[in-house]
């Protein structure tokens, strides 16, 4: 028989509770500590009002009673707060951990998933192993030793208490065990639905204007409401679990209590004379025991509440898990600085075919020297971004190589030939950081004014409320376009080097937009910069030294 390998549980365990199970397993037992000094409360609660009934003086058990529980509830509040200490820590570390690896894996080899999808399991579904973590383990870790410490005690008062509470308790981890099935399977699905949907919100939002041109808007919204309307049933899919689940532990609880606290009442009365080991219970016997029964089903209650969490946690990491294995387009080299490859300016493509997720494009050939400028021409989808993403080295090859500086394109050569280019894509992106931060890439300190002057960006810095301390957001609010075009190009002349490689520039600029676009990239090249530029844009092709039409 071979080994299946391990479960996706076990795996999901490894991953995330393993490296933390020392902090589990303190927070948990300091849990349990905290709980068992609840029945020294309740025994003496229970004595004190015992004596009051026989006649002592109210004062003489009461002081004692009333410094004992002030204490008891002070060591439980420090255990406890200790305990989620603990919990809370660990569970920030794991999730910045598994943050940090996935922004740094998909930032350097991504895979086809869309940013949306990726973006809603950093910042939405991440944060769900906090519950995972800081309740269930140490919920788990009660609920095994705190019932079965309150069963002894009242087993020692009342074997029928001790038997009423046996019989019921063990009733709620059944049923929480067949509805936790498919606790876990609707929260897979919800978990999917909301990937689903940031994807199309996203694809959606970048394809606005086309929308409106075609006049889809409302298909648009329709399309929308009927993806938020499925992630709604199945949000109140796994809300019926859990109140379903919270129905079957209430009742049982519910009747596990009522049957205790008949029986007490009963005895009390005089009316049953049987369920005590040979005396009638007395008044302070029949208080601990109402004291504890409730407390009896307390650890089950946190196990039925940590349940949904921990199917939750197990969802996210099934993604995790799939995009651990999903393909992926790795960046060449490591992605540090370097300092810039040596020998004079070169590109050389022959025979190259770029490895993509899923899939392979070939590139075409072409040949580009120093102060040189190349229009990559052709339809949509034919490998012009693609073959400047090659160049830089920002996709990997399947066949063929890229020869720059005279030496092939590798993983040793890669950091120091980006040292030496500067690449502005097709949409803007602004990172939650000043313009005098983001048009300085390299870090270097220099003045940022005469970069937009040679674009014609300064009158776009000079107009903003705050100047080169404003913080456009991601999409570049605040600047049109065409502004944000030209304040990429600042950006690629700040960071220096000899080849500028440029995708779609003027893409979706009106005409006179896009002539300042191309008049600023004529005066990079003529200060000795080459180009290559994908483009659609005929004005911006002839604006070239040379234009190449990669075929289909």
């Amino acid at each position: 028989m071979t080994d299946a390998g391990p479960t996706p549980r076990h795996r999901a365990k490894a991953r995330i509770i393993a490296p933390v199970a020392g902090d589990l397993r303190v927070a948990g037992w300091l849990s349990v500590a905290a709980g068992a000094l609840w029945p020294v409360q309740a025994a003496v609660i229970a004595w004190a009002i015992d004596g009051w009934a026989t006649g002592e003086p109210p004062m003489t058990r009461a002081m004692l009673a009333v410094i004992v529980v002030v204490l008891a509830g002070l060591m439980r509040a420090a255990l406890d707060h200790r305990a989620g200490g603990l919990l809370f820590r660990a569970a920030d570390r794991t999730i910045a951990r598994e943050r940090a690896a996935l922004i740094r894996r998909e930032a350097r080899a991504p895979t086809r998933a869309g940013s949306a999808s990726v973006a809603s399991l950093v910042v939405q579904k991440l944060p769900l192993l906090q519950p995972w973590i800081t309740r269930y383990h140490v919920a788990m870790t009660k609920v095994s030793v705190l019932p079965l410490l309150l069963l002894v005690l009242a087993f020692s008062q009342s074997w029928v208490v001790g038997l009423t509470l046996l019989v019921a308790g063990p009733l709620i981890p059944v049923f929480m065990a067949l509805v936790g099935m498919a606790a876990e399977d609707a929260s897979r699905r919800q978990m999917d639905e909301i990937g689903t949907m940031n994807d199309m919100l996203m694809d959606r939002l970048s394809a606005m204007l086309d929308i409106r041109l075609l006049g889809a808007v409302d298909r648009a919204t329709q399309d929308f409401a009927q993806r938020a309307d499925t992630l709604r049933t199945r949000t109140m899919a796994v809300l019926r679990i859990a109140f379903l689940s919270s129905t079957v532990l209430e009742l049982f609880s519910a009747l596990g209590v009522a049957l205790v606290a008949v029986f007490v009442g009963f005895t009390l009365l005089g009316e049953i004379t049987f369920g005590s080991w040979g005396t009638p219970l007395t008044l302070g016997e029949g208080l601990f025991l109402l004291l504890i029964a409730p407390e009896f089903f307390q650890p089950l209650r946190d196990m039925a509440a940590a349940w949904h969490d921990r199917a939750a946690g197990y969802s996210v990491v099934a993604e995790l898990d799939a995009l651990d294995a999903a393909e992926r387009s790795a960046l060449i080299g490591a992605g540090d600085a370097a300092a810039p490859l040596p020998g004079p300016l070169s590109v050389q493509l022959r025979g190259a075919v770029a490895a993509l997720p899923g899939q392979t494009v070939a590139l075409p050939d072409l040949d580009l020297q120093a102060g040189e400028t190349l229009a990559l021409t052709g339809p949509s989808g034919v490998g012009k971004s693609t073959a400047l993403a090659a160049i830089a080295g920002l996709v990997p090859l399947a066949a063929g190589a890229v020869a720059v500086c005279g030496k092939t394109l590798a993983p040793e050569t890669a950091d120091a030939w980006r040292a030496r280019i500067a690449f502005v894509p097709q949409r803007p992106h602004f990172p939650d950081a000043t313009l005098a931060d983001w048009l300085d890439p390299r870090q270097t300190g220099a003045d940022p004014w005469p970069a937009l002057r040679r674009v014609e960006a300064d009158r776009i810095v000079q107009r903003l409320p705050d100047g080169l301390q404003t913080r456009l957001g991601e999409t570049g609010g605040g600047v049109s376009g065409g502004e944000a075009r030209r304040l990429m190009l600042a950006r690629a002349v700040m960071a220096g080097g000899d080849l500028i490689l440029a995708d779609e520039p003027t893409a979706d600029l009106d005409d006179q937009t896009a002539a300042r676009i191309i008049a600023a990239l004529g005066r990079l090249a003529a200060e000795g910069r080459a180009l290559i530029v994908a483009t659609h844009d005929p004005a911006l092709a002839a604006a070239m030294q040379r234009q190449q039409e990669v075929a289909p």
